[in-house]
């Protein structure tokens, strides 16, 4: 028996969009893996509000699926410091506070329609012209999710713009809406420059940032990058694969480089060593497929070309918080002018387990984040398709008492700007 689902018909559109929504969500592709597994039943509070692991990076939270609203507020536990006390001095009553943060995340409508053509198009080619772009679509919406994951990730859009991109440029009129939540630079204390084999604050002299185009994506860097990891008194909260037994004793921290950077990185000699490593690295956390591949294993850096580039080219701004303690951001210096065409600053990313918050709302009539419609135009001779998306993403900001240096704006996620060569 065969079930015949006629066009237009409600079931048609519902059917679609779980399909939609199952196609997005289970992208095998490099930021989608990122994200946390929903938890089993057994976890009651998490299995509640329909949020996956907080200990890989991209937390996705399903809560507006249950109740009306555009935003969803995350309640932030800061880590306590203080002396313990010793012996049999009475205790009772010097109890240090919980301090906690709340950081907002709004949710909004996003739809791309498509043109399936109209039935003289349909006529002269031998596709089918609605599968085709019902595919299209598919596609279009998976490269929007990551691109805008990376862009808040980054804390920056950059200024490479290819025909891939589907975020516009931070200059566009439309930008601000794209990315539904505001784009926030690095906070000093998880920013870097690279200064030959070694990192430094951001800096800059005269309007143009303290780069030269010596400075390099290298692995001597990061060996510095390790060593700041392991003194910084917070440092990133290692992410956590799904069945890594090494998790506690080894932990892992996803390194997004770009693909000028990642050809420094296949460019030493020892680049099979570290690939291996990875691979070794997998046998032990499930065969997880971001361990595979074009990936590398470096001083429990795990090396992962991100899709995109986050670029900034000679003259462009490139925003960064001049104080610890505050997030007001300079956007007045550029890229030098002595790199002209020769040479750009590209952004890694060193990740940490709950960097970036990723919330989904519940279309009314799909009754799931992801949506499709299709629509007869022009008393029935066109036929255009449209894909839409409930959700939003915003970078995890925390402020943590760092005690004499003050309260500072923390992120989960450490950006490294290094210099390509065009």
């Amino acid at each position: 028996m065969t079930t015949n689902i006629p066009y237009g018909s409600a079931l048609a559109n519902k059917a679609q969009s779980v399909g939609l929504f199952t196609t997005c969500v289970n992208r095998l592709s490099t930021l989608n893996r990122l994200v946390g597994k929903f938890p089993k039943q057994a976890d009651a509070e998490k299995k509640l509000r329909n949020q996956t692991s907080s200990d890989m990076p991209i937390v996705r939270c399903l809560d507006l699926q249950k109740m009306a609203g555009d935003e969803v507020t995350f309640d932030l536990v800061n880590q306590i410091g203080g002396k313990p006390i010793m012996g049999g001095r009475t205790a009772e009553g010097k109890g240090t506070s919980l301090s906690f943060d709340q950081d907002k995340l709004r949710i909004n409508q996003t739809r791309k329609p498509i043109s399936a053509g109209d039935q003289m198009t349909q006529q002269r080619t031998p596709h089918e012209l609605r599968k085709i772009a019902r595919a299209a679509g598919y596609g279009y919406m998976g490269r929007l999710d990551d691109q805008r994951r990376l862009v808040h990730l980054a804390g920056s859009r950059g200024f490479h713009n290819n025909g891939e991109w589907v975020v516009p440029l931070a200059s566009d009129a439309d930008f601000s809406d794209i990315v539904v939540n505001p784009i926030k630079a690095p906070t000093k204390n998880r920013h870097y420059f690279a200064a030959g084999n070694y990192l430094e604050a951001p800096n800059a002299s005269g309007n143009e940032i303290g780069m030269a185009s010596t400075d390099l994506f290298n692995f001597s860097m990061l060996d510095h990058l390790r060593s700041i990891l392991d003194e910084m008194a917070f440092p990133l909260a290692p992410s956590k694969f799904d069945g890594d037994q090494m998790a506690e004793d080894s932990p892992i921290y996803p390194l997004l480089v770009s693909p000028a950077q990642y050809a420094s990185f296949v460019s030493n000699t020892t680049f099979r060593t570290y690939q291996a490593n990875a691979m070794q690295r997998a046998s032990m956390a499930g065969n997880n497929p971001l361990f595979k591949g074009e990936a590398g294993l470096w001083n429990n850096f795990l090396i992962i070309k991100m899709p995109k580039p986050i670029r900034f080219y000679s003259g462009n701004a490139l925003n960064w918080c001049a104080s610890a303690t505050s997030e007001t951001e300079t956007t007045t210096d550029l890229v030098p002018a002595s790199f002209s065409t020769s040479y750009a600053v590209d952004r890694a990313l060193l990740l940490g387990a709950q960097c970036l918050g990723e919330a989904l709302g519940k279309h009314r009539q799909s009754g799931v984040p992801y949506f499709t419609s299709e629509k007869e135009l022009d008393h029935g001779d066109k036929i255009e398709v449209l894909f839409g998306k409930i959700g939003g993403e915003s970078k995890i900001r925390f402020d943590i008492d760092y005690g004499s240096e003050g309260i500072q704006p923390t992120d989960n996620v450490i950006a490294i700007d290094t210099v390509v060569k065009l």
